[in-house]
């Protein structure tokens, strides 16, 4: 998706803690608007709706071994916004800190398939603003429909209704089948209330403020 000039700014966000070079880099991209201010959560919030960490290979080694690096992704999880980490730099810094590959390895696995949230990588500080605004252009284009779920369309009105509940954050085959089961129709789950949902069989209260941030027209930032 190309920015033009007719459509408005794209809005960003960033920590006041984060290097003057990444706010550079972020301002000579074009059609933003960038501003500053003290984050609660991530170092960079685009459109309140895309929240990046962006960690530099040793400052990652480092929060894997005093175990932030696992407190921060809880919380990015289930912040209700769609969430990325960017590790920025060269295999020579991380060498320095002494973690080991597969400790490395481990935390990228948790980070992608435990707590949902995408980790890509950047050589360098303009890399990580440039992929920072592709990011949000894809997510831009997702949303206004320009980009499709592809395979197999199912038949059957059941088997689309599973379908379509395995669209949601967090919910596959088994826990479509067991939420179907417990609301009967697509519209209950979507209406249903986040304690309502966190009864079914594995799904929680993490899964089920995702479903209703997924579903609903405001992120309920209440549950997280």
């Amino acid at each position: 998706m190309r920015h033009t000039a007719a459509s408005a700014p794209i809005s960003i966000l960033t920590d006041d803690r984060e290097p003057a070079e990444l706010l550079g880099a972020l301002r000579a991209l074009p059609g933003v608007a960038v501003s500053v201010a003290r984050l609660p959560l991530g170092d960079v919030l685009v459109e309140n709706q895309l929240l990046v960490e962006r960690k530099t290979l040793s400052d990652f080694a480092i929060s894997v071994i005093d175990g932030r690096l696992f407190s921060q992704a809880s919380r990015m999880a289930c912040c209700g916004k769609r969430s990325l980490v960017i590790l920025e730099g060269g295999a020579s810094s991380l060498a320095r800190t002494g973690l080991r590959r597969e400790a490395l390895q481990g935390a990228l696995v948790t980070l992608s398939l435990i707590y949902g949230i995408p980790v890509l990588r950047s050589a360098n500080v303009e890399e990580t603003a440039n992929l920072i605004l592709f990011a949000e252009n894809q997510r831009r284009a997702i949303a206004a429909g320009a980009l499709h779920r592809c395979g197999y369309r199912p038949k059957g009105k059941r088997r689309r209704q599973l379908y379509i509940l395995q669209g949601l954050p967090g919910v596959g085959p088994g826990r479509a089948e067991r939420l179907l089961a417990a609301f009967s129709t697509v519209e209950g789950i979507i209406e249903a209330e986040p304690e309502a949902l966190a009864e079914v069989r594995g799904i929680g209260k993490k899964t089920a403020a995702a479903i209703r941030w997924a579903v609903s027209e405001t992120a309920p930032s209440r549950y997280c």
